[in-house]
């Protein structure tokens, strides 16, 4: 006797040989006939396996019937053809042994539609939710596909720190880690001194994985690391997270080309493992969520995407005649409504902007021959805009020290990095893909906090 999984289950053809299946009720409903109907998830796919619990079980009556959503339940049975429509096979249950109780007047998931904001405030249950675990199971696929992504073209996986004591983007929105008491800080000048503190000197939740990877990639040719980073960006919106998961490949005597291809194979990559592998978890997302998701990821997949500089993109977007809340002008950032414009009116599908202003990018972008203009790169798609942000790194040693300064950091702090540009410097390139960006992108959800499981966001670290 095995056990199997709900998603088996439902896959294998009738078998008298006896099986094991654990999970979650679901719902239950009695037949006047002396039996009854349960509906069983264990997270591993969208359905529901049916069990058939006949009243002549030993315990049908002292515990069958008193079963209600939440309950965790292990039935032993043969998996046999279905007269009830809706699904093929179902079990018809041996034994049923239940393993945890669910008050259903506590238990707070029941079988009516319950709000996001609701199951945020339950973020310990809401994976058991339809919606929650369909995101789960695409963040998974997804998560594999940028690991096999890299692999198969010979990047090496690294893991850069995540306590850093550089500030990558230039920004100051870190986290600061410490160790000081926060009611008796010791000072020197007036001034907090952090020799004092753990690390001997000040330290953050890093931002980026970017500078470490660079180092890594000026040694190792390709490479790529993926994990947790942080930003102290008070800001609300359905975009934004505080704890977010990064994607970051660097690749080493790369130029801004290579970037962009490599940005756009990546991408129709990941796009179309998860249409190809979580197909019914994606036709939930079409038919619940938002409506047009299907077509528009295969877009991504099908289209070559538009190459323009950020020069020609004011142009177009100055002469669209179009009425934008944010009035466009070379030197401005653009905004999602520009690049939506972009894509769902003007290319209607993806494109990939070039070559920005060096006043609005950070002070590692390679600096182009006009001296006003970086070679960075984003890829924009319809109905998000940026998805990914990349350039080719400044690989020359005195006009990178000159960058730092314009942007007001201190050089002595990039030492180290400043030394890749001295000692064997070689042009490299490399991109960073926000993962809940992405996992919104594909299924559609409204808040990227409903896209990972436990979001941390400006007045809320819950669970």
């Amino acid at each position: 006797m095995s056990r199997i999984k709900v998603l088996d289950a439902l896959r294998q053809p009738p078998c008298p040989d006896m099986v094991t299946v654990k999970g979650w009720v679901r719902t239950k409903r009695e037949s006047k006939a002396g039996f009854s109907f349960l509906e069983l998830n264990d997270g591993s796919c969208m359905r529901n396996l049916q069990i058939l619990a006949d009243g002549t079980l030993p315990n049908y009556q002292t515990e069958i019937q008193h079963l209600t959503t939440g309950c965790s339940i292990e039935v032993v049975g043969q998996i046999v053809d279905s007269p009830g429509s809706g699904q093929a096979v179902e079990l018809k249950a041996h034994e049923i042994r239940i393993i945890g109780w669910a008050d259903p007047n506590e238990y707070p998931l029941q079988k009516k539609h319950h709000s996001f904001e609701f199951l945020r405030q339950i973020a310990h249950l809401r994976s058991r939710t339809n919606t929650f675990g369909a995101v789960c199971r695409i963040r998974d696929a997804l998560s594999m596909a940028i690991h096999q992504f890299f692999h198969d073209r010979g990047f090496l996986y690294i893991h850069t720190p995540l306590i850093t004591a550089s500030d990558c983007e230039g920004a100051g929105q870190l986290f600061r880690v410490t160790t000081l008491d926060m009611e008796h800080l010791p000072t020197r000048d007036s001034r907090i001194d952090f020799q004092e503190d753990f690390f001997g000197k000040a330290a953050y939740l890093t931002v980026s994985g970017q500078l470490e990877a660079e180092v890594l990639a000026c040694s190792l040719g390709d490479v790529y690391t993926f994990g947790p980073t942080f930003r102290a960006e008070n800001s609300n919106t359905t975009r934004h997270l505080s704890e977010f998961w990064m994607v970051e490949p660097e690749m080493a005597f790369c130029d801004l080309e290579r970037d962009m291809e490599v940005a756009e194979a990546f991408l129709k990559h990941l796009i179309t493992t998860v249409l190809t592998r979580c197909s019914e978890d994606m036709e939930f997302f079409e038919q619940r969520i938002q409506k047009g998701t299907l077509a528009n990821l295969e877009g991504i997949v099908q289209r070559s995407y538009q190459r323009l500089s950020y020069t020609d993109a004011i142009t177009l977007l100055q002469k669209s005649g179009e009425s934008f809340d944010f009035p466009v002008e070379w030197g401005i950032d653009l905004q999602t409504e520009h690049e939506r414009f972009l894509t769902e009116r003007l290319y209607q599908g993806p494109a990939i902007i070039y070559d920005y202003p060096k006043t609005i990018k950070p002070f590692y972008m390679y600096l182009n021959d006009d001296e006003k203009t970086v070679r960075a790169m984003d890829v924009l798609v319809p109905k998000t805009g940026e998805i990914i942000g990349g350039s080719q790194r400044e690989d020359r040693y005195q006009v990178l020290l000159q960058r730092i300064g314009e942007t007001g950091l201190d050089p002595r702090e990039y030492g180290w990095y400043l030394d890749l540009r001295r000692f064997g410097s070689v042009p490299h390139a490399g991109f960073g893909l926000g993962f809940e960006r992405l996992v919104q992108f594909v299924t559609g959800m409204a808040n990227i906090r409903d896209v990972i499981p436990f979001p941390r966001t400006p007045k809320s670290a819950e669970f």
